[in-house]
């Protein structure tokens, strides 16, 4: 079975799978909106005896106590070892699911159905897993492949636009670290009227190659965290707030903050950190956050899971489309690209 299969017609290819597959019992785990606006899409093809699962959306349900209520859930229903999941939802639900999936009855075999274009360009690939613990994103967690993982863009109709333009930034972030010529094209479109399904194939052909080579992301598979270790530390700073930052956002600020310290760091040219900026801004606008706040956001940093020791280690840019990994940086540099970000306006980047 393909470990990653786009579909037209999702129905259909549930089906096919699920004929293909022995199992014992099916369950499937959304979330309050998915359960609303995808499950009916799929429901009418699944066995009568499916068990299904429901949880609260969010980042912030993202946590040990969903999981003991699944858990609790699958075990009430007696789901033996060849018993298989379907996790349909975002990326929440497809960390967490897997997750579940790997540590009830130490494994059974699940398939992630992603329903956002954030989940379909960036947790499709890559078998991570997880859970957030104690205000660390992704603390907890394993690496561990689905039977296989179907995108189907028919789903991107069931968004908001907050959530495309959320996803739409790992899209910005593949051309960044690897291809040039990708993110040119990016910036020459509106992002509201690009073309979905082109991008999740290129985009999830940039993330598989990077992670064939590197599948437990011992050297480069660390580029695909580009933004992510000052993006991460405000999401999950501002994630039980009224501020509360979706990934994109909190990613596309951190690629900023990053990309400074790509110029002051490795070479990064001053013209392409503008041209990165501006893009970004363009599309995200800025975030608001007081300076009082950097000594919290910046103990999160420390947390990141690149981090070697005391050494906090970034992902940066030597030149659109190539990045390097592994640079240390230290916290007063980190404050200074966070401080940059802060007085920047979208109209200087």
């Amino acid at each position: 079975m393909e470990p990653v299969i786009f579909s037209s017609d999702i129905k259909q290819s549930l089906s096919e799978i699920l004929a293909q597959l022995s199992f014992s019992r099916l369950v499937v785990l959304s979330d309050l909106n998915t359960q609303r606006h995808c499950l009916p899409i799929i429901e009418k093809i699944l066995p009568t005896d499916t068990v299904f699962i429901s949880v609260a959306a969010g980042e912030i349900h993202k946590n040990l106590d969903t999981c003991s209520l699944i858990w609790s859930r699958m075990t009430e229903e007696a789901l033996d070892r060849k018993a298989l999941m379907i996790n349909l939802g975002g990326g929440v639900i497809g960390d967490m699911g897997g997750f579940c999936a790997s540590i009830y009855k130490r494994g059974i075999r699940f398939i992630n159905c992603p329903t956002t274009l954030l989940s379909q360009v960036d947790a499709s690939v890559g078998g991570k897993l997880g859970i957030d613990f104690n205000g660390l994103k992704n603390h907890l967690g394993v690496f561990n492949e689905p039977e296989t993982v179907i995108i189907a863009p028919e789903f991107l109709k069931t968004l908001p636009q907050a959530e495309l333009r959320s996803g739409y930034a790992e899209i910005i972030k593949h051309g960044l670290i690897r291809d040039n010529a990708y993110f040119q094209k990016l910036q020459a479109q509106n992002w509201e009227s690009q073309d979905w399904e082109s991008l999740i194939r290129h985009s999830v052909g940039i993330k598989k190659a990077v992670v064939e080579a590197d599948p437990k992301e011992n050297g480069l598979r660390k580029i695909l965290n580009f933004g992510h270790t000052i993006g991460h530390a405000f999401e999950s700073y501002f994630l039980d707030t009224q501020n509360h930052l979706l990934h994109g956002e909190a990613i596309a600020l951190g690629m900023i903050a990053e990309g400074f310290l790509s110029f002051e760091k490795v070479g990064f040219s001053f013209e392409e950190f503008r041209e990165m900026s501006r893009f970004l801004l363009q599309v995200y606008g800025k975030v608001d956050f007081s300076l009082h706040e950097l000594d919290p956001i910046l103990d999160l940093c420390t947390q990141d899971k690149k981090n070697e020791g005391s050494v906090i280690l970034f992902s940066l840019l030597e030149s659109i489309g190539n990045c390097t990994y592994n640079i240390p940086v230290t916290r007063e540099e980190i404050k200074h690209a966070i401080q940059y970000y802060h007085q920047i306006q979208a109209a200087q980047a």
